[in-house]
Parts: C-alpha cells; sequence; structure tokens
C-alpha cells in the first residue's frame, strides 16, 4: 500500500509517498519527481520503508515563490525535514541524477541522517577538467530556454549531456507527449534547477569523513555521458571505485528488476 502525504517545508510544501515496512530507504531525484521512481519503490518495498517525493517546485510540491532557484542545499534540508517527520534518525538514501547531488548535500550538511548513500550518476560538472566549457554550455542552454524556449533548450541538455533523444532516464522529453505538467516541471529544472544542481562542489572532506557511507553508482551502458565521466571523478577523489548498476542514467526505469537487486546488495553491504 502507498500513502501519501504533504510536509510544510520554508516557503512551500513538499508531497511525498511512503510505501513498504522497513528500514527507512529515501529515493530522490532532481528534477525527476515520486512517480517516476515509483517502479523502483515498489521493487524495494519488500525490504524497506520506500519514501520518495516531488522535489521542492515539481509536480505536487510547490513553493509560495515559483521563481525560486532550487539548489541542492535547500533540498538536502527538506530531506532532513522528511526524515523528521517521519520520526527516522537516518536513512538509506538513493539519488540519481540531480538527486544525487542533493545526496551528497545531504551528508555534508546533515552526516548524521545518512547510513549508506548511493549517488547514482550525480551531475557534478565541477569536478570535470573541462569544468569552464561545461558551466558555458549550461549557460547557453538556460539562455536558449529563455530565448527560444523549452524544447530548443532541452535539445541542447540533451546533446550535452550525450544522450540521444530516444535515451533513458533524461527528463521527460519530446518523445513524450508533454502534459501541462510536464512542461511546467521542465521549465522550472531549465530556469531554476539546472544551473545550481551542475555548479555544486560536493565537499570530498565531509564525504569521506563520515559516519554517512558514501557509493559512487555509474551506469554500465552509460559510457559516453557526461554523467560518467563525472561519476568517475567523484569516486577518484572519494578514494573508491564507482559501483556498476545495470542499463544507463535511468537504469532504475529501464531495468529496475537488476536495477533493485544491485541495490539490496549495496546497501546491505
Amino acid at each position: 500500500m502507498t500513502t501519501t502525504h504533504t510536509l510544510a517545508i520554508p516557503g512551500g510544501r513538499l508531497r511525498y509517498e511512503v510505501r513498504g515496512s522497513g528500514p527507512v530507504l529515501l529515493v530522490t531525484g532532481a528534477p525527476m519527481a515520486a512517480a517516476d521512481f515509483a517502479p523502483l519503490a515498489d521493487a524495494m518495498a519488500s525490504d524497506y520503508t520506500v519514501v520518495t517525493h516531488d522535489p521542492r517546485g515539481i509536480s505536487g510540491s510547490v513553493l509560495e515563490d515559483p521563481t525560486q532557484d532550487s539548489t541542492p542545499e535547500l533540498r538536502a534540508d527538506d530531506l532532513a525535514l522528511l526524515l523528521d517527520a517521519l520520526g527516522a534518525d537516518s536513512a538509506d538514501v538513493f539519488g540519481s541524477s540531480g538527486g544525487a547531488v542533493t545526496g551528497l548535500a545531504l551528508v555534508a550538511r546533515h552526516p548524521q541522517r545518512v547510513r549508506t548513500l548511493v549517488a547514482h550518476e550525480p551531475p557534478s560538472l565541477e569536478l570535470l577538467p573541462d569544468a569552464a566549457e561545461q558551466r558555458a554550455a549550461t549557460d547557453d542552454i538556460i539562455a536558449t530556454y529563455h530565448r527560444d524556449g523549452i524544447w530548443a533548450a532541452f535539445a541542447k541538455f540533451m546533446a550535452n549531456a550525450g544522450f540521444d533523444q530516444g535515451g533513458e532516464g533524461a527528463p521527460a522529453g519530446p518523445h513524450a507527449e508533454p502534459t501541462e505538467q510536464m512542461l511546467a516541471d521542465m521549465g522550472r529544472f531549465l530556469a531554476h534547477e539546472l544551473r545550481g544542481t551542475t555548479r555544486y562542489v560536493p565537499d570530498i572532506a565531509a564525504l569521506k569523513a563520515g559516519p554517512a557511507r558514501v557509493v559512487v553508482g555509474i551506469g554500465d551502458a552509460s559510457h559516453g555521458l557526461v554523467t560518467y565521466r563525472t561519476s568517475v571523478a567523484l569516486a577518484e577523489l572519494l578514494g573508491t571505485a564507482p559501483t556498476e548498476f545495470p542499463g544507463d542514467h535511468g537504469g532504475f526505469i529501464g531495468k529496475t528488476g537488476e536495477f533493485a537487486e544491485v541495490l539490496r546488495k549495496v546497501l546491505s553491504a
């Protein structure tokens, strides 16, 4: 059974879902909402109390000021408040893409609240040797959105990330018939989330200090994606090897069962 709840957060409210029983597993994305993780949450619910949510400003999580930028720090603090609402001192956390960056910020800001963080392909572009070029590309994507609209910007985003137009795991794009909510979420991602997420610099010292264990996840089919490079760079800075998961950036969508099995093994290690 899945139950839906709302939580007051600074400047808005957070919509979240709870299913299953056992230790708490927070599943987080950015900009991906709770619905995108439902199959993975269902697959993990036999062993965990799985909590998914719509990140601030996305889908059912509304803000008083919809022009407020979404930063990893704000989203991390939201997760800490969510743990408070659940009565959980700590949780395992699976974060994908921008949600992996949220998870990195959560460990740095609230280290006692995380048992194990699985950071799956965080787009930590500042860790790359071509960070300046990546920064310029991100600025161009955002400027394109304001000048030419969602689809022109999205095409540039997909190309820079290394996706083809049919690739899984990117924010919903023109291959899907867009709903009004999808368009609103895409616009928010481009205007108010993309820059803050990709420019977040992980606090490597804090991540290594513990007590949280940080595991970097990488798709076994993600070669060619910029998030493959960022994941390798992060793992090297942490002094660990990345853990391979089935599929590419969105392997939890395309290969849910296999992905869940690897996630279980990582969390139980």
